[in-house]
C-alpha cells in the first residue's frame, strides 16, 4: 500500500497527487512539489490516502516539504508581476499582428519559465513573438494555445443560474457533455438556451443526469401507446422527477383529450397477436363426408383397398399437392363440396361442355370430316 496526498496548483484547477514522504501532511497545508515544470507551490486539497500499488500508474514523486513564510512571499510576488507581463506580451502581439487573444499568465514557483495562454481561431506563427519576449524577460517563454472552455475556467464569470462558473469554482476536470443530456431532462434542444458562457453546453447537464435516465426506465416513452384506466392512449408529455404521464386521447367528434395519471397506473399497449398460420381449418361438416364415404363404399372394393376417414380425406389430400396454402384450401373445399353435392363425372364433363359454348369454342368432332375436305370431294 501507498500513501497519497492530492494537490492543487490553480484555484479549481486539477489535482494532482503525491507521496507526503516523511511529512505529516493535512488538508489545507501549503507544500513545495517539483513536477515537469520545475518548483510549483500548491495547497493540500485532500489528505493522506492508501491506495494499492495496482492502481497507481506510474510511480509518484515526493512533496518536497511544507511552504514557508520565504515561499508565500515569493508566490506572492510571481501574481504581482502577471499584470505587467501580459501588458508587454498583449504589446508586443499587437506590435507583430498576430491574431491571438491573450488570455492569462503564469510564473512558475523558482521564475524559471512564464507561460502565457492564449486562444486563436487556428494555427498561430508565434516564432518572432517568442524571441522578443525572451529578450525582454530573460527567461524561458512558453505560449500555451487553450480552447474556448479553459478561457472560461480562467477568466471566471457568471452563469445563466446567477452563480458564479462551475469551472472556475469548483470543477477540477471538464466531462464530456451531449445534447442527449438535455433530451433526457426534457429541456429546450435550442443551443441559446443549454448553452454556458464559452459557447459550449452547459457543464451542469451533466450533474443529474445519471438520475434522470434511472427514473427514465421506469416511464413509457412519448408519443408511445399506452394502456389506462380510462382506455388506449397516447403519451403527451413526462413529469420525470414526480413520475407522472400525460396522456392524449383521441376524439373524432370534438378536442382532444387529455389526463394525467401515475407512472404505475400506466402500461405499454400491446397489440393483440395475430392468429397463428396453421393448418387449414375446414368448414366442411365431417359426419356428412362420413356418410358419403358409407354410401360411397357400400359395394365390394378391390382386396386390400380401404375407405380412407373424412379427417384424411380433408387434411392430408391438399397436403400431396405442390401448390400454395391457400390454393390448396380452395381446391380442397371446393372438391369435397362437389363431392357432397353428388357431382359425378359426367356432370361435371357437362358441365365443361356447357362452359366452352358460352365462350364460344366448339370441340371438334374426329368422326365429321371437316368442311374443307367434303367441298374438294364435291
Amino acid at each position: 500500500m501507498e500513501t497519497i496526498v492530492g494537490i492543487r496548483f490553480k484555484q479549481a484547477g486539477k489535482i494532482y497527487y503525491f507521496t507526503p514522504g516523511d511529512l505529516d501532511l493535512a488538508a489545507g497545508n501549503q507544500v513545495i512539489v517539483e513536477t515537469a515544470r520545475g518548483l510549483e507551490f500548491g495547497d493540500v486539497v485532500s489528505g493522506p490516502k492508501e491506495i494499492s500499488e495496482q492502481e497507481m500508474n506510474h510511480p509518484l514523486k515526493a512533496v518536497i516539504r511544507i511552504a514557508t513564510d520565504e515561499d508565500r512571499k515569493v508566490h506572492k510576488q510571481n501574481k504581482e508581476k502577471v499584470p505587467n507581463a501580459f501588458r508587454l506580451c498583449q504589446e508586443r502581439i499587437d506590435k507583430h499582428g498576430l491574431e491571438m487573444k491573450l488570455v492569462d499568465v503564469e510564473y512558475t514557483f523558482d521564475n524559471n519559465k512564464i507561460i502565457f495562454y492564449f486562444t486563436a481561431d487556428g494555427r498561430v506563427d508565434f516564432r518572432e513573438l517568442v524571441k522578443d519576449l525572451a529578450g525582454v524577460f530573460r527567461t524561458r517563454i512558453e505560449l500555451r494555445q487553450i480552447g474556448v472552455r479553459d478561457e472560461a475556467k480562467i477568466v471566471g464569470g457568471m452563469g445563466s443560474c446567477g452563480r458564479q462558473l462551475c469551472c472556475n469554482s469548483f470543477l477540477g476536470e471538464f466531462a464530456p457533455v451531449s445534447i442527449k443530456m438535455a433530451k433526457n431532462q426534457n429541456l429546450s434542444l435550442n443551443p441559446t438556451k443549454v448553452s454556458g458562457v464559452c459557447g459550449r453546453l452547459m457543464c451542469c447537464l451533466n450533474y443529474e443526469h445519471t438520475h434522470y435516465v434511472e427514473l427514465l426506465k421506469e416511464l413509457p416513452k412519448v408519443n408511445k401507446m399506452v394502456d389506462t384506466p380510462d382506455g388506449v392512449g397516447k403519451v403527451f408529455d413526462l413529469d420525470i422527477l414526480r413520475g407522472k404521464v400525460k396522456v392524449r386521447f383521441r376524439n373524432e367528434r370534438g378536442p382532444d383529450q387529455f389526463v394525467t395519471y401515475d407512472a404505475k397506473e400506466v402500461s405499454i399497449y400491446k397489440k393483440p397477436e395475430p392468429k397463428p398460420k396453421g393448418k387449414f381449418e375446414s368448414k366442411i361438416d365431417l359426419g356428412a363426408v362420413n356418410d358419403f364415404l358409407d354410401d360411397l363404399y357400400e359395394e365390394p372394393k378391390k382386396e386390400g383397398e380401404a375407405k380412407p376417414s373424412a379427417e384424411n380425406l380433408v387434411e392430408e389430400v391438399p397436403k400431396k399437392m405442390k401448390l400454395p396454402q391457400a390454393k390448396r384450401d380452395q381446391i380442397q373445399t371446393s372438391a369435397i363440396n362437389k363431392k357432397l353435392t353428388g357431382i359425378d363425372g359426367k356432370d361435371r364433363a357437362q358441365s365443361r361442355g356447357s362452359k366452352r359454348r358460352r365462350s364460344g369454342r366448339r370441340r371438334p368432332n374426329p368422326n365429321k370430316p371437316a368442311a374443307t375436305e367434303k367441298k374438294n370431294e364435291e
